[in-house]
């Protein structure tokens, strides 16, 4: 028999909640009929299931935005250098999403090299999701309408964030392979005197705690999200930035979204 087939065997005994599959799941890697890889997968995805669009969405602080009052020789650099493929067309701030504009609707008119450029009649009408809805839900709505970005908001009808159908797919693919990792991760790591590895999602208030200061968490939670806020963009491997005249990141590890892990030294 398959490793389906052994599955199908050991649910013959219909669960009837989401405690009691992954007890049946776990008595059947017990009883050999599924080996512990196996059941590593199927417990990710189960947790899947129950994952929210809050919990993968790009934060309303990363979100790359073009103004729909901007004209095309001053957001193209923009575009350029994000390597994005999909942005929100913004009115008068984050919270007015007009519209989404592929980078590909660009080329026809690149192509011409016509002087005359209209953003409102390029764009594409925005998909509007609320942080709740859980992600393979979402990833199933993407598959189907085949949409590839939604726009996000909170329980007050403001923007939360944006999440694409890349987000959901990485974000699956880390539930499974959380699975394996048994060890929890360390946000605040020590390297040696005064030197420590700092990863982005940190929350701000936990920075304060360990080390006695005051940065201000009143408009972002996570040290990755002040960060991003002091360099005004998502700052390239190497680059530095002091905060308080106490601490001084080094940016070690970053993608072209988001900061991922840094380099704190406490200053004297």
């Amino acid at each position: 028999m398959s490793w389906v087939e052994k599955i199908g065997a050991a649910l013959s005994h219909q669960p009837r909640n989401r405690d009691e599959l992954l007890d049946i799941l776990k008595a059947a890697c017990e009883q050999g009929v599924v080996d512990d890889d196996v059941l590593a997968m199927m417990e990710g995805a189960v947790e899947v299931s129950e994952t929210q669009v809050r919990d993968a969405m790009i934060p309303r602080s990363q979100m790359v935005v073009v103004s729909i009052d901007s004209p095309l020789d001053e957001f193209l650099p923009g575009i350029v250098e994000s390597g994005h493929s999909r942005f929100p067309v913004i009115g008068e701030d984050k919270d007015e999403v007009v519209g989404i504009l592929l980078a590909k609707d660009l080329l026809p008119h690149l192509a011409s090299g016509s002087e005359e450029f209209d953003l409102l009649s390029t764009i594409r009408p925005p998909v509007v999701i609320p942080e709740s809805k859980r992600l393979n839900v979402l990833l199933r709505d993407f598959r189907v309408s085949r949409n590839h970005m939604a726009i996000v908001i909170d329980e007050y009808g403001g923007v939360s964030g944006l999440i694409t159908i890349e987000d959901v797919l990485e974000e699956i693919v880390g539930e499974i392979d959380d699975e394996y990792d048994e060890e929890e991760e360390v946000l605040i790591q020590p390297l040696g005197d005064d030197r420590f590895m700092v990863q982005a999602l940190t929350p701000i208030e936990d920075l304060n705690e360990k080390f006695g200061s005051n940065l201000s968490d009143d408009d972002y939670d996570t040290v990755g999200g002040l960060l991003l806020a002091e360099f005004g963009r998502v700052p390239e491997f190497d680059e530095t930035v002091t905060l308080a005249d106490r601490f001084e990141f080094r940016v070690i590890k970053a993608d072209n979204r988001r900061i991922i892990a840094l380099e704190m030294n406490v200053l004297s």
